[in-house]
């Protein structure tokens, strides 16, 4: 395999979360933009690859005789007709990573060549941001090595682990469809200031600062989200009457569900 700053990196698919994780490698420096190729029908999208100084092509063949790494980064429905139409391009120096919800692995791997080195990711928004989460699981035939790669190109983007699929719908409705709950919850804390009377730049500017704040303790400290909810908590204090005020709103029950009804939907557009 080749250095990684000689790695060919392309896209079949150059939407909004293709553009994000291309953007994160090149900010990391790990892949140059002349060594990137996006693939799409229209210029649309094409432009932002463009505009980070990325080849682009409205050829997905293309994209498999420049490229040894190919993210695969079309919708999930359009998916099986691309994989059909680059299926003879892909040779056993390719590796395909599928970025398509529902899409399993078995289903990739029962569309390609026997023997293909394939991988599902499931990244996030925030990955525009490189404070993302990315999921990644394996195909039968993907070794150690591969997956190093594809992890240390994928790194810039935020948090990123590898797991079993089975944790891949789970990953979809704790942190795909996460960070619109989370969006929810910014709102409804800023609309909570505007309502006692702040301003509401300042408001979402504070609550979102607040969130922020709150997840890295979490993951800098290490220590369980009760522990520090219970650290902030005084006896008779400010937030315990707050506190009791979102239990009898049912906040936590109401979170889980949103998670279980999240993955349970990724799970069915699996099975289709």
């Amino acid at each position: 395999m080749e250095p990684l700053r000689e790695l060919r990196v392309g896209f079949i698919g150059a939407g909004r979360m293709a553009g994000a994780v291309a953007r994160a490698m090149l900010l990391a420096g790990e892949v140059q933009a002349v060594n990137i190729l996006a693939s799409a029908p229209s210029n649309r999208n094409l432009d932002k690859f463009q505009s980070f100084s990325c080849q682009t092509t409205h050829c997905n063949v293309e994209v498999l005789e420049k490229c040894s790494f190919v993210f695969l980064a079309t919708k999930p429905h359009v998916l099986p007709a691309v994989l059909r139409e680059i299926g003879p391009a892909v040779t056993p120096r390719h590796v395909l990573i599928s970025m398509a919800a529902g899409v399993t692995l078995r289903t990739l791997e029962e569309l390609l060549p026997v023997g293909t080195q394939v991988l599902r990711i499931m990244p996030n928004l925030p990955c525009e941001v490189q404070s993302g989460v990315v999921l990644f699981t394996r195909g039968s035939s993907v070794g150690k090595e591969e997956a190093s790669v594809l992890k240390t190109l994928l790194a810039p983007c935020g948090l990123c682990e590898e797991a079993p699929e089975s944790y891949i719908d789970i990953h979809t409705g704790l942190s795909g469809s996460g960070v619109a709950y989370v969006y929810m919850f910014a709102e409804a804390l800023a609309e909570g200031a505007v309502k006692m009377g702040m301003p509401s730049p300042l408001a979402n500017k504070i609550a979102a600062q607040t969130l922020l704040g709150a997840a890295k303790m979490i993951l800098e400290t290490g220590e369980h989200p009760a522990v520090l909810r219970s650290a902030v908590c005084t006896p008779g204090g400010t937030t315990i009457h707050a506190l009791h005020e979102l239990e009898k709103g049912s906040l936590r029950a109401t979170v889980m569900n949103a998670v279980e009804a999240a993955t349970s939907r990724a799970r069915e557009l699996g099975n289709r």
